[in-house]
């Protein structure tokens, strides 16, 4: 997969889900919910979000959980529309954020707080879990 997230400031919360042992997963995926406490990688808008990838997850390697991060500061990748400094930003595809609309705050979507404002694709650090501080 590509545009993974690059961690910027060491997160402090974890989560542990459920994964498909035939399903890989690299450092820095956006993880979605898919299920009761089951984790695939994120692939749409407003994909309910579930962490990043804290570990590397092979296919077909005997192992079904992973670590999620659940806060932290990150850089990632706008999914093509820009986003503005401050803004509170959600799921936006396979790895990607989009800004939030006052709906998608209630959809389980958020990954956090825009720390810098980004033209369209470009790479922008985001705390994740941060929508308040």
């Amino acid at each position: 997969m590509a545009n993974e997230a690059t961690c910027i400031e060491t997160p402090t919360k974890f989560a542990r889900y459920t994964v498909a042992d035939g399903t890989g997963i690299a450092i820095g995926t956006v993880l979605k919910l898919s299920a009761d406490n089951t984790a695939i990688a994120s692939s749409a808008d407003n994909d309910v979000f579930a962490g990043i990838a804290w570990e590397e997850k092979t296919a077909s390697d005997g192992i079904t959980e992973i670590t999620a991060a659940l806060d932290g500061v990150w850089d990632m990748t706008d999914s093509g529309s820009g986003i503005t400094l401050g803004a509170v930003c959600n799921v936006g595809g396979a790895n990607l954020i989009v800004a939030s609309a006052a709906a998608d705050l209630l959809t389980g979507s958020v990954v956090g707080k825009v720390l810098e404002t980004t033209s369209a694709s470009e790479v922008v650090r985001v705390r994740v879990g941060g929508v308040v501080a």
